[in-house]
C-alpha cells in the first residue's frame, strides 16, 4: 500500500484514506478524490492518475473492461461503456446506468443510543393535544392560488402590527401555492393537495391557523372541517368578506384573538423521542455520500435509538439502493409497500417518456456523480442503519417511531413539503453544491459535504462535514455534532436559513393530474 494511504475501519467498513482520495469499500474498483488529484498523482497500489481528477470525482484503481460493473460503496453504480484502465477518470464518458445490484455482505449495526442519549430533552412547546412543537408560528393558509395575494397581505400586516407585541410568537407565516382550482375534484392530484394542506393546518409548529379561500374554487374550505374554537383552525372566504381589503381587515381581527391565546406560550423540557426529523439532500456532489449523508445517518441512528423519528424520502433518489432499505424492513408488509412505490415510479416516469436515470442534475454531475445508482447509494446513507419501521404516502401523517420512509419526488421543496405535512418538526438538509433552503414552520439545518462550500457560503450553512474527507473528523463524531444541533435547534436556536428569512416560498405541494 502507498505510504500516502492508511486503512481505517469506520463503523464496520474497511476503507482506504489518503490526503487526496478515499476508497470506500474493499470491493470498490474506483477511488473518490477528496482533493484535486493532478496527472501522475499517486493512488492505491502504485496506480497513477492519468488525468486531473476534481474533488468528488472517481478514478479507477483497478482495470474495468467494457460491460463490467463499476463498483463504489461495495455496490454497482453502472457499467463501463469502454475499457477503463487504472488511473482513468470514471464519469459520464465511460460509465452508464444499469439495473445491477451487488451484495453488500453482512449488514453493519446502527450507531447505538446510550442511556444518556435516551434521557435527553429539548426545550419545546407542549400543545393541548399532547404533541411537541419546536416553533410557535401562526399560519395563514391559502386554499387556492386565488387567495395567495390576500394571504401574503394578511401575514405582512400581522407581522407589522401584531407580532411586535408578542415575544412568544415566532411569526405569521403565509402558506401559499398555485393549485386548488382548474383541477379535478377527485383523483390523485386533489388527494395530494388535500392531504398536504390538512397536514399544515394541524402542524404542531403552528399554534393557530387561519385558512383563507376565494369562495368559488374546487378546493372548498368545507373539505377541511368547521372552524375550530380557541387557537385552533379558523377560516373564511374572500368573497364572503366583501373583497380583498375587507378580508385583510377581518383576518387581523381573527389573528389578534389567536395571538392573545398562544402569545404567552413557554418552552418546557420535552423528551428527545418527540423530535421528528425530515431528511433532505440537494445539490449533491461526489462527497455527499461519503461525508454529510453518512454523518447525518449516525445522528438518525442515535435519534431513532432514543425513540425519535426520522423521515427518509425522495423515492426517485433511492432508486438503485432500495434493496438496502428493503433488507431493513421490520416486516414483509413494510417491504411490500416500498416495492410498490418503486414499481409505481418506474411506470410513472415511463408514461412521461423519462427515465429515473435522468435524475442526476448537471450540478450533481459536475460534482462527480454519474448515475442514479451512485446518487441513490449516497442518498440512502442519510437514513443510517436503523430498521425501517413504516412506509407512508406523500404528506401522510407519520405515527411510527424510528426510521420511516415517505414517498416524495426528489425535488427538494416538494419533498420537504410532504415531510412537514406528515409531521416533521425539524428538517436536516445536506448539500455539496450549495442549495439554499428553508421550510417554515420547521427550522432547516444545512450540512455541507465539503469544506470549500462551507467556507464560501458560511452564512447559509450550519455544519461543515467536509472535515471527514480531510481526516480531521470522523463520521461518528460528526454525527454526534449533528444530533446535538438537532436538539439545540428544536429548543429554539435559529438556523442560518431562519436568520436569513427562508421558508415562505418553499411550500410546494406535489402536483399530480391534469390541469383543467
Amino acid at each position: 500500500m502507498s505510504t500516502l494511504a492508511q486503512r481505517k475501519t469506520v463503523k464496520g467498513d474497511t476503507r482506504v484514506t489518503a490526503p487526496s482520495f478515499i476508497v470506500l469499500s474493499a470491493e470498490d474498483n474506483v477511488a473518490v478524490a477528496s482533493l484535486a488529484i493532478e496527472p501522475g498523482g499517486e493512488l492505491p497500489d502504485g496506480v497513477r492518475a492519468a488525468a486531473r481528477i476534481d474533488p468528488g470525482h472517481k478514478v479507477a484503481i483497478h482495470p474495468v473492461p467494457a460491460g463490467e460493473p463499476v463498483v463504489k460503496y461495495g455496490q454497482a453504480i453502472g457499467r463501463a461503456t469502454a475499457d477503463i484502465a487504472p488511473g482513468d477518470h470514471v464519469h459520464s464518458h465511460n460509465l452508464a446506468f444499469d439495473q445491477d445490484r451487488l451484495s453488500i455482505g453482512a449488514p453493519v449495526q446502527p450507531e447505538a443510543a446510550s442511556a444518556a442519549d435516551k434521557a435527553r430533552t429539548f426545550m419545546g412547546y407542549r400543545r393541548a393535544d399532547g404533541r411537541a412543537a419546536t416553533r410557535n408560528f401562526i399560519g395563514i393558509i391559502a386554499s387556492v392560488n386565488c387567495s395567495t395575494t390576500v394571504c401574503r397581505a394578511i401575514a405582512d400586516e400581522a407581522n407589522r402590527t401584531i407580532l411586535p407585541r408578542y415575544d412568544g410568537i415566532d411569526g405569521f407565516v403565509p402558506i401559499v401555492h398555485d393549485q386548488g382550482c382548474g383541477m379535478s375534484s377527485t383523483g390523485d392530484g386533489m388527494k395530494n393537495l388535500h392531504r398536504t394542506l390538512a397536514g399544515y393546518t394541524r402542524h404542531v409548529n403552528f399554534g393557530g391557523v387561519l385558512m383563507v379561500g376565494l369562495g368559488c374554487e374546487v378546493n372548498q374550505l368545507t373539505l377541511y372541517g368547521q372552524s375550530g374554537s380557541g387557537a385552533g383552525k379558523r377560516h373564511f372566504n374572500i368573497q364572503d368578506a366583501g373583497g380583498s381589503r375587507r378580508a385583510v381587515a377581518r383576518a387581523i381581527g381573527v389573528l389578534e384573538e389567536i395571538a392573545q391565546e398562544i402569545g404567552t406560550a413557554k418552552r418546557i423540557p420535552i423528551p428527545v423521542s418527540e423530535i421528528i426529523v425530515g431528511l433532505q439532500c440537494g445539490g449533491s456532489d461526489g462527497l455527499s455520500g461519503i461525508t454529510a449523508n453518512p454523518a447525518l445517518g449516525v445522528a438518525v441512528d442515535i435519534l431513532a435509538g432514543a425513540g425519535g423519528t426520522a423521515i427518509l424520502s425522495e423515492t426517485s433518489e433511492i432508486y438503485g439502493a432500495e434493496h438496502l432499505l428493503r433488507s431493513r424492513a421490520v416486516n414483509e408488509d413494510v417491504a411490500r409497500k416500498l416495492d410498490e412505490l418503486i414499481s409505481w415510479w418506474e411506470s410513472y416516469v415511463e408514461m412521461h417518456g423519462a427515465s429515473l436515470d435522468n435524475n442526476p442534475s448537471p450540478g450533481n454531475k459536475r460534482g462527480g456523480l454519474t448515475t442514479i445508482l451512485e446518487k441513490s447509494l449516497g442518498a440512502v446513507a442519510k437514513g443510517g442503519r436503523s430498521p425501517l419501521t413504516a412506509v407512508y404516502h406523500y404528506a401522510e401523517r407519520v405515527t411510527e417511531h424510528g426510521l420511516v420512509f415517505m414517498d416524495t419526488p426528489g425535488y427538494d421543496p416538494v419533498s420537504a413539503t410532504g415531510q412537514v405535512a406528515g409531521g416533521a418538526n425539524v428538517i436536516t438538509f445536506t448539500t455539496g453544491r450549495g442549495s439554499c433552503f428553508g421550510s417554515r414552520p420547521c427550522p432547516s439545518i444545512k450540512l455541507t459535504s465539503n469544506t470549500a462550500l462551507y467556507r464560501s457560503m458560511e452564512e447559509d450553512m450550519d455544519i461543515d462535514c467536509g472535515t471527514i474527507a480531510t481526516g480531521d473528523a470522523t463520521i461518528a463524531g460528526k454525527g454526534r455534532e449533528i444530533f446535538d444541533l438537532i436538539i439545540d435547534t428544536a429548543s429554539g436556536r435559529k438556523t442560518k436559513s431562519e436568520l436569513f428569512g427562508y421558508g415562505d416560498n418553499e411550500f410546494v405541494p406535489w402536483h399530480l393530474g391534469a390541469t383543467l
